[in-house]
């Protein structure tokens, strides 16, 4: 609070005023990215109208140093996102760091907007799975915060430390396993911030001289009913596949469903390979096969990269394990 009572004025104010976004504020008031003369003027104006004052803020990061760690995860009731939430209390509970955990639904202008509440905190390290690009988190890196991303990078920030899993070594033996049992038609089903599994998923095929058919893969946001969307249209456009490779838990789970309420059956009609081996895989009928990675070590780790305060680049990749259980069937 301001000495006069007012709330001070926060870089979201300064958007709304200027009706842009977040992230188009961030950029025009930082000094980085492209925008355009007019979209610029009506930042700065209304910036100043408002006594928006972010050189303060900068003061205040000098001055005083509150510690803890900020976490940034897409969705904490995502299984694989909590399970990776608790590594990351874990490490910092054991070297006494508070943690604030933000939620940002995989939207480039939530996250915008909570790396600025973190600064506005004094919070010193941040461990985020990220959704916007580089540019996004150039006002964290020049209050010179210790960033650590973690499952995914942020285009164009290959020198920030980066904790992942071993996508292409799954995505790569799950392929290798449907191709083992006759299936030609595989459908990928992914989420934001997974072109690395996309990726994988063309270079197995390739590597079995295969080319992907791109109509089957299919793309979500970061809602359950978009992703409910994509495998619904999945499996109604294209009748012929006879397998799908879903990126992560709540794909394979509106996989399952919309399959069921095709009347589809697993593996009979359809087989089904998921990321994250979460409790429920196994309680299915028939339990799922899955990739399993471990997002309590990749948490850790990353919370361990951010306290040692390292400014080397360094990616650390974790084993992921391909679990075979019922959900695979040969071809018919």
């Amino acid at each position: 609070m301001n000495p006069s009572g007012r709330r001070r004025t926060t870089i979201k104010d300064v958007a709304e005023a200027a009706d842009v976004g977040v992230a188009t504020a961030s950029r025009v008031l930082s000094g980085n990215g492209s925008a355009s003369a007019a979209t610029r003027e009506r930042v700065l104006a209304a910036a100043a109208r408002l006594d928006y004052r972010p050189s303060a803020l900068g003061r205040n990061l000098r001055r005083r140093h509150t510690g803890g760690i900020g976490l940034l995860l897409p969705d904490i009731t995502d299984a694989f996102y909590s399970r990776l939430a608790d590594g990351v209390l874990a490490c910092a509970q054991s070297a006494g760091e508070p943690v604030m955990i933000g939620t940002t639904g995989d939207d480039p202008e939530r996250e915008a907007e909570l790396i600025g509440s973190l600064l506005e905190q004094s919070v010193e390290r941040v461990v985020a799975v990220p959704c916007g690009d580089g540019e996004m988190w150039g006002p964290a890196f020049r209050a010179g915060l210790g960033v650590v991303f973690v499952e995914r990078r942020a285009e164009g920030r290959d020198d920030v430390p980066t904790v992942v899993a071993d996508d292409r070594t799954g995505v790569r033996v799950a392929v290798e396993y449907l191709i083992g049992l006759g299936h030609r038609r595989i459908a990928f089903l992914a989420r934001h911030g997974q072109s690395q599994r996309v990726r994988a998923f063309r270079d197995a095929l390739a590597s079995l001289g295969m080319r992907a058919d791109e109509e089957l893969i299919a793309r979500a946001h970061a809602t359950r009913d978009s992703a409910y969307a994509a495998a619904s249209g999945l499996f109604q456009h294209r009748p012929d596949l006879t397998a799908v490779l879903a990126g992560g838990n709540m794909l394979g789970e509106v996989a399952l469903l919309a399959a069921r309420e095709l009347d589809l059956r697993v593996p009979r009609d359809v087989s089904l390979i998921m990321f994250d081996d979460v409790p429920w895989a196994e309680l299915c009928s028939p339990p799922l096969t899955v990739i399993s990675q471990p997002p309590q070590d990749m948490g850790y780790r990353a919370a361990e990269l951010v306290l040692r305060e390292t400014r080397r680049p360094r990616t650390v990749t974790l084993p992921t394990e391909l679990i075979i259980r019922g959900s695979c069937a040969p071809r018919r």
